[in-house]
Formats: structure tokens, C-alpha cells, sequence
């Protein structure tokens, strides 16, 4: 018979458990380590007694020589369980950021490639995890958004993340593993104080508790009250975001410029969390804030990890980073289903013989139905096109005469008299 689950660790899942809609399944983020084993071990006795699904996925950064232990002792954990496991590895790009949020933002890439749209995730972080997140974020300077630390459900790329374990102190969860003979994986890296994380946690916290035992649990609960407050922000921000937007990505800067300061650093953030992009840092962000009154023709560009913003003719842009464009040609026979860098073309065009596809290179006239021959650039500007999708354009070649232009993957543009382009 299976040990007792500890009844407030049992609630707590099953809480999570409500959290998912019947036909979806309960995702684990197994590291290996005491903490996401432990969620493993309960959460597959909390999924088979509710008749849920689950299943879990390692992620192996390839960062040191005990990767490979780690993920052998996932696999052994999920088969003692009966649990499905994917195991994927990233590549950590530390350029530009520390190591510990370049692995960050590739275990997230990896979830939302691994991960079915409308399931949910389960963390293991809990209550001293987010004692140290909000130290960092306060001796980092951060604002009511960073003080938040960690919350306990998060809408992400169509997943819903959750972390179960918030509230429970990493001492009760080591009892409960040992309680339960449980194995797991020591990281030799979580002993490494040059991280600042670990300084926190092996230098810094053991000498608040020694001073405030219940020092841990009081900086969690305020950064469940500046999440509170972050939520609230969030949802005014919300509502004047509604009267700025112009597009899904777009928002007018004239107008965000006559906001105060601070009301726009808000509205920028809450508009990068409503797109799944991270927030800029604080100096790219006044960088950004800065040029939102630039001249109507100006190409203003910020980038940082993850996105990037782009002023033009008085408008926003927050979009992902736009990777440059590969040399690009292709014959086409008119059928749907052409694969193209930017995605499958979903058009089709019904003509004899094969046609060229290519990117717009400029120069470009095509002759359209009761306006007769247009310079293409002519019309781009005429429709408002920002200048950096222009270059990311397909057009239709038959020989030197242009049948249409595209916008992958099923967006036509413009098409030549007579030609029909069906998307």
C-alpha cells in the first residue's frame, strides 16, 4: 500500500488538479532534484485517483557532467510511476544575460514546443524559493511587478502554469521526501554561491530565520500582496490598453506618450504579458519611453532577451525578435502547402505551368484591376506596411511580370488583374 499522502500536500494538488479542465493533461517539470520528484511522486497518486492524465518532461540544459545522472534518474522515477516522460535538450545562450535566466528562458521555449496548447504545468518551486526571488528582485531595484516574485497561476502561451507549492516551506517538503524513502539527485551547482541565488539561499537566508524563525514565510507573504497589487495594476492597465491598441501588437505611442511615466512603464509591461513577451529591463525600457515622440518617419528599434519594440508613424510595435530572412526561392505549382521560411503557405493560385516565389527585393510593379500598373513600394506606403515586414513579403513571379504580393502564411495583399489568389 502507498504511503499516506500528507493531507495539506494532497489539497494543495488537488486544488492545482481543479485548475485544469476534464480532457487536458496535468504537465510536471521534472529536474531530478528532491523538490520536482517529490511533486512527481504525489501528483501521480493525486492524477490516478482523480482518473486525470499526466505525464512530465526533463529538460537537460547540458550545463555539467551530472546532466546525464539527472535525466536517468527521471527516466527511472517516471517508469517506477507509470508516468510518460519527455526528455528534450536546449541550448543555453548566456549572451547578454546571466546563465541562470538564459537557462530559463530555454526551459520556457522547451515547454511551449513540448507542451499541448491548453494544458497546464506544474512547478515545484515553493515558499523559500520565493523568499529568495523576492530578495533578488528588491537588490535588484525592482518595482511591484518584480517583488511579486513567482505567482502561483500564470496564463503563458496558451498554457496555464502553475506552482501547487508556494505555500510550503522546503523543510516540510524534505521531511515528506524522507518520510517516503524517496530518491533523488543532488545538483552539484546548487552549492556554488558565486550564484547569486545560492548566496541568498546558503548565506543570507539561514541568518534571517536564525534572527526572524519565521523569516522565509513572512517575504513570501509580501510578495503575495505585491502579486495582489501587481494584479490589480494589471487589470486597470487592461482596460486603458483597450482604448491605446490599434493592432494586436500595436499600440498608439502618441497617446501612450501623454500618459505620466510611470503609467506608461505599466501599460508597456502589462501589454508585453497580454502578448507572452518578456518585459523589458528597466534601461531599454526608458530607452524605448524616450523615443516614443519621435518623428513620424523615424525606424526606432530597443531589443532585449526575448523581444523586441519598434516606434514607427507614431505607432508601438512589441514583437518577437524578427530572425533575418535566408536567401529564399521557389518554384510553385499553385497549391496550397508550400513550405516557406516564415511557415506553410496557406494559398493557393490557379494557373498553368509553375510560377516563382521570392522575397519582395523593391523595384516591383504589379498591374492591378481599374488602377492599372502600381509601383509596389508605392502601395506599401499607401497601406501603412512598417518597413521591417516589407522585407518579409512574398511575391508572385511569372518571369518579370508580378501576379501578387503575400504576407505568409495566408495573407494576400494584392493580386494582378485577372489573376485570382485564394487563401
Amino acid at each position: 500500500m502507498a504511503p499516506q499522502l500528507p493531507k495539506r500536500l494532497q489539497r494543495l494538488l488537488n486544488d492545482a488538479l481543479a485548475e485544469t479542465p476534464p480532457g487536458r493533461t496535468i504537465w510536471v517539470a521534472l529536474s531530478g532534484g528532491l523538490d520536482s520528484s517529490l511533486l512527481l511522486t504525489l501528483a501521480a497518486q493525486v492524477c490516478r485517483d482523480a482518473g486525470r492524465s499526466l505525464r512530465a518532461i526533463h529538460i537537460n540544459h547540458g550545463l555539467q557532467v551530472a546532466a546525464s545522472a539527472f535525466e536517468s534518474h527521471c527516466l527511472a522515477l517516471c517508469d517506477v510511476l507509470d508516468v510518460s516522460l519527455v526528455t528534450t535538450n536546449v541550448v543555453v545562450d548566456a549572451q547578454g544575460e546571466g546563465v541562470e535566466g538564459a537557462a530559463r528562458r530555454a526551459r520556457y521555449q522547451a515547454f511551449k514546443q513540448h507542451i499541448p496548447s491548453g494544458d497546464t504545468l506544474w512547478l515545484a518551486q515553493h515558499q523559500d524559493d520565493q523568499a529568495e526571488t523576492l530578495l533578488l528582485a528588491a537588490l535588484r531595484g525592482s518595482g511591484v511587478r518584480g517583488l511579486a516574485g513567482m505567482p502561483y497561476r500564470r496564463e503563458w502561451q496558451g498554457l496555464t502554469v502553475l506552482r501547487p507549492w508556494l505555500s510550503v516551506s522546503k523543510q516540510a517538503l524534505t521531511e515528506v521526501a524522507n518520510a517516503l524513502s524517496l530518491h533523488w539527485c543532488e545538483d552539484p551547482t546548487n552549492r556554488n554561491v558565486t550564484f547569486d541565488r545560492n548566496r541568498l539561499r546558503h548565506q543570507v537566508l539561514p541568518v534571517l530565520q536564525t534572527r526572524w524563525p519565521g523569516a522565509a514565510r513572512a517575504l513570501a507573504n509580501s510578495a503575495q500582496h505585491a502579486g495582489e497589487a501587481d494584479q490589480l495594476l494589471a487589470a486597470y492597465a487592461a482596460e486603458e490598453l483597450a482604448v491605446l491598441r490599434l493592432e494586436e501588437h500595436c499600440v498608439d505611442a502618441a497617446l501612450l506618450n501623454q500618459r505620466a511615466l510611470p503609467r506608461q512603464r505599466l501599460l508597456v509591461r502589462t501589454l508585453c504579458d497580454q502578448l507572452g513577451l518578456p518585459t523589458p529591463p528597466q534601461k531599454r525600457l526608458e530607452s524605448l519611453l524616450a523615443q516614443l515622440n519621435s518623428a513620424h518617419d523615424a525606424q526606432v528599434k530597443v531589443v532585449w532577451p526575448g523581444a523586441e519594440a519598434r516606434v514607427w508613424q507614431r505607432r508601438l510595435y512589441l514583437l518577437p525578435p524578427l530572425e533575418p530572412l535566408p536567401v529564399w526561392e521557389v518554384e510553385w505549382d499553385g497549391t496550397p502547402g508550400l513550405p516557406t521560411p516564415l511557415g506553410m503557405l496557406k494559398v493557393s493560385l490557379v494557373i498553368p505551368g509553375c510560377v516563382t516565389l521570392r522575397w519582395r527585393q523593391g523595384g516591383e510593379v504589379i498591374a492591378l484591376a481599374q488602377r492599372g500598373r502600381r509601383d509596389l513600394k508605392r502601395l506599401l506606403q499607401e497601406q501603412g506596411v512598417p518597413p521591417w515586414e516589407r522585407e518579409r513579403l512574398i511575391v508572385i513571379m511569372d518571369g518579370e511580370l508580378c501576379l501578387g504580393v503575400l504576407q505568409p502564411p495566408a495573407k494576400v495583399l494584392w493580386q494582378a488583374d485577372g489573376v485570382v489568389i485564394e487563401s
